[in-house]
């Protein structure tokens, strides 16, 4: 087929010229199947021209990109529903606990800590350092409590056995601040990795749908400014033919 022989277009049955005119083959197969959706007798071998092939151009980038839109709209809504679903609010367990701290909580906290510290130990010692002192010297004519020191076993047993409930009820304050904490942390770790998921799928969505769509679009971007280059030059190249009149 020689250049300048007319063809007819697909799509108007209008005479075109093989310059501005491209064969179905010769077309990008989902653009190829948008037109034969549309003229099913068309064959491969049949010429659209570029007019009507711009519009199937634009069609197709509009397509993609609303296509794009919806895909995005639906995971954004997906997280949003997925924010709005989970009705737990993350809180700080320290200040709620310490807000509901009854007078016997603070007592029992603050006796466990000082039982627990170097300062109790020194003390304690001192105490019974001099119990047995006093008692197995007779110092200042005291004596109330003799070698084996039976008073300071039972007063000892007395100390250890209310000391240790009290310790009990800060180890029930610190067991209920750790069950808080875990699940508080577990509603986090929850939340965190649904949106952790549909972040995923929105990453996943543009790096294998927007992006290639992008690369799509600026691909025909580019054979639309080629062709329009062409058609500028075969201007330029008629006008420089063309005669100036008189």
């Amino acid at each position: 087929m020689t250049a300048g022989e007319q063809l007819t277009c697909l799509v108007d049955q209008q005479p075109i010229a093989l310059e501005s005119s491209l064969q179905l083959s010769e077309l990008d197969a989902n653009l190829r199947n948008r037109i034969k959706r549309d003229y099913p007798q068309a064959k491969v071998t049949d010429y659209i021209c570029g007019h009507h092939l711009l519009k199937y151009r634009l069609d197709r980038v509009d397509a993609m990109i609303n296509a794009d839109l919806k895909q995005t709209q639906k995971i954004n809504h997906k997280l949003t529903r997925a924010l709005q679903s989970d009705d737990y609010d993350v809180v700080d367990v320290n200040e709620i606990l310490k807000n509901s701290l009854t007078f016997g909580q603070k007592v029992s906290d603050d006796v466990a800590r000082f039982g627990g510290s170097w300062g109790f130990i020194f003390v304690f010692m001192f105490v019974l350092l001099g119990w047995m002192i006093v008692n197995g010297l007779h110092l200042f004519g005291v004596n109330f409590d003799n070698y084996p020191f039976i008073l300071l076993n039972l007063v000892l047993s007395c100390v250890a056995a209310i000391q240790a409930p009290i310790i009990m009820m800060s180890q029930n304050r610190s067991a209920d601040r750790d069950r808080m904490m875990a699940e508080n942390d577990y509603h986090v770790n929850l939340k965190s990795e649904h949106e952790l998921r549909l972040l995923h799928a929105k990453v996943d969505h543009l790096a294998q749908n927007q992006l290639p769509h992008t690369m799509e679009i600026e691909r025909f971007q580019l054979e639309i400014l080629g062709e329009i280059r062409q058609e500028l030059a075969e201007l330029r190249e008629a006008n420089q033919k063309t005669p100036p009149t008189r």
